[in-house]
């Protein structure tokens, strides 16, 4: 079995971080580190060796996703989409749900998969939706417009969500869940991805304007609001898990660009490297202090996911969304922490355009806007508790 290191070497990564600042400039999606990472068997990196993958752990897929973060930001979170879909399998499978075999094939056939599911102004977002699914002969015609789809020049499955229009019955209160074909009719792409950073993502819009989802297509359906049916579990805690390896990365490629100029950058004052300062140790010793503490929430959230179905189960019961999304939360916050103290540590040569810090300062920002965001993280955890707020 391949490891982290033979599927991402160093000689790899390194060619995929000098095409990670062109990419930023030009606003182009990794084309070339897609291609390279396909070749590889990345995108299967997460489907059972059963089904023809390369059945790495989800523990195993955070630690590389962790690494090749740590190279090309952008490239890692536009690939994640793809591993939270089948990490949602995986998880299934874990459970010895046969909803997991259909993903598992597509993959290995080839298809690439992405994340539809956040709209604009839906702060409810797995637990509620405001693209509408009408019943219709063939299936459900679906309404509605999805944003930040990461992957958008390459995925050829979509994952969506949408809320049941049919308000005679018991389904009108219904979430449904289900995957959608690119090229279908009333899917469109915008091409409209510009933005501070990140920007080799390309996580366009797209838009659903009567894009039929066909019953075989259809993973769940559940009742509005917080549930722990599985697909939804496993969409929650794919994605939470797997966007904290990529800020993770972002944050240990922050400290090692840190250590190297502070070693070479002398001080004309005190004739020595700034290594050597008493300050600029503090802040990069404070930066290696935040990362720690989040590499091993890392391992220990991914460790648990990967025993559940098994006799190692650990059970979190209803606590598991508090834990997958204030990891989420802590990622993020300490990424953009620790890449502020890089920054500190390293001069003014840093804020000049085109510096690696100045690209790695831009792209950890979008982490604030991923969910869960910083308010629903505290809300739920207030919730949990304190119990819900008074009504009158």
């Amino acid at each position: 079995m391949s490891t982290i290191h033979d599927l991402l070497p160093d000689h790899m990564l390194e060619t995929f971080r000098d095409r990670a600042a062109g990419y930023d400039e030009r606003n182009e999606f990794f084309a070339e580190d897609f291609a390279d990472l396909r070749d590889v068997g990345y995108l299967r990196l997460l489907v059972p060796q059963e089904f023809g993958g390369l059945g790495f752990s989800l523990q195993d897929a955070a630690m590389a996703q962790r690494r090749l973060a740590a190279a090309a930001p952008a490239t890692a979170l536009g690939i994640n989409m793809h591993h939270v879909i089948v990490g949602v399998a995986r998880t299934l499978w874990q459970r010895g749900d046969a909803r997991a075999r259909g993903i598992f094939e597509d993959v290995v056939a080839g298809e690439v998969f992405a994340f539809g599911i956040s709209e604009a102004g839906n702060d409810s977002v797995l637990f509620d939706a405001t693209s509408a699914a009408e019943p219709v002969e063939s299936g459900l015609r679906l309404q509605g417009t999805k944003i930040f789809t990461s992957l958008s020049p390459a995925w050829t499955r979509l994952l969506v969500h949408a809320r049941r229009t049919d308000r005679a019955s018991d389904a009108s209160d219904a979430l449904v869940f289900g995957i959608l074909e690119r090229g279908a009719r009333g899917v469109e792409i915008k091409q409209d991805w510009d933005a501070l950073g990140m920007r080799a993502s390309q996580s366009c819009t797209t838009v659903l304007d009567g894009a039929v989802l066909a019953p075989e297509r259809l993973l769940t359906q559940i009742p509005v609001g917080p549930s722990p049916d599985p697909v939804v579990w496993g969409i929650f805690g794919c994605f939470e898990l797997l966007l904290a390896a990529v800020y993770t990365g972002i944050a240990d490629r922050a400290i090692q660009v840190a250590v190297e100029i502070s070693g070479t950058r002398m001080s004309h004052a005190r004739g020595a490297s700034y290594a050597s300062d008493p300050d600029i140790r503090w802040h990069i010793a404070e930066a290696g202090i935040l990362r720690d503490g989040v590499e091993l929430q890392l391992r220990q959230v991914s460790s648990d996911m990967d025993a559940v179905g098994t006799d190692r189960e650990v059970q979190h019961g209803s606590r598991w969304f508090i834990l997958f999304s204030g990891l989420k939360h802590r990622a993020t916050e300490t990424a953009r922490q620790v890449v502020d103290l890089a920054l500190r540590s390293t001069g003014g040569s840093q804020f000049r355009r085109g510096s690696e810090l100045e690209r790695l300062y831009r792209d950890v920002l979008a982490g604030m806007y991923h969910p869960s965001d910083n308010e629903s993280v505290h809300a739920a955890t207030a919730k949990s508790l304190l119990g819900p707020l008074p009504t009158d």
